[in-house]
């Protein structure tokens, strides 16, 4: 896989709707859909993939034939990434995962409540409400691809403690302006 880091796209919130309005037919009934991730901060270079988080009340509600049958590809990993220090349990940090060809999207299945549902979405509303960190996490980013085009793993080794980092201070944040998980997009 190459990675490739792009400039902002003004495509990329109707990419989400079109990649939305295809699965909330075939989700269960309350489930709520996000846009995360890098194409969901405006102005943040991002790789051209739409991230798209799925919150369930239980993984068990997901129909995966349902969303197989509806085009979505079956992806992995099922676990997310554990922030150094952190000792978190399995549960915490499962999901399921797939895909969507066009537009390209990354459809993560979360329970709500758990770590892995709350960490994305404060992430994103921390860095729409902080510009300047959004710029220079881009910047990392385009210098990871740069160095790293062709190897992933290098690339998240440093780019998911650069996000834990982040997480500090969004932490801080959400602290001391009170901020909650907000409703679906």
């Amino acid at each position: 896989m190459l990675i490739q880091i792009r400039p902002p796209r003004a495509s990329w919130p109707a990419d989400f709707g079109r990649v939305k309005t295809a699965l909330l037919p075939v989700l269960p009934s309350g489930a709520i859909v996000h846009h995360i991730g890098s194409t969901a901060v405006p102005g943040l270079a991002a790789k051209d993939i739409i991230d798209i988080q799925v919150t369930l009340a239980r993984l068990t509600d997901l129909d995966a034939t349902a969303l197989t049958g509806a085009g979505f590809e079956r992806a992995s990993p099922t676990r997310d990434h554990q922030p150094p220090g952190m000792k978190l349990a399995a549960v915490d940090l499962a999901k399921q995962m797939f895909r969507a060809a066009l537009p390209v999207a990354n459809i993560h299945i979360r329970v709500h409540g758990r770590f892995n549902q709350r960490y994305p979405l404060l992430c994103r509303d921390y860095l729409r409400a902080h510009p300047l960190a959004a710029a220079a996490y881009g910047a990392i980013k385009q210098n990871l691809a740069t160095r790293f085009p062709n190897d992933a793993e290098a690339y998240y080794d440093i780019k998911d403690p650069v996000f834990d980092l982040i997480m500090v201070g969004a932490e801080a944040w959400a602290a001391a302006t009170g901020w909650t998980l907000p409703p679906g997009d």
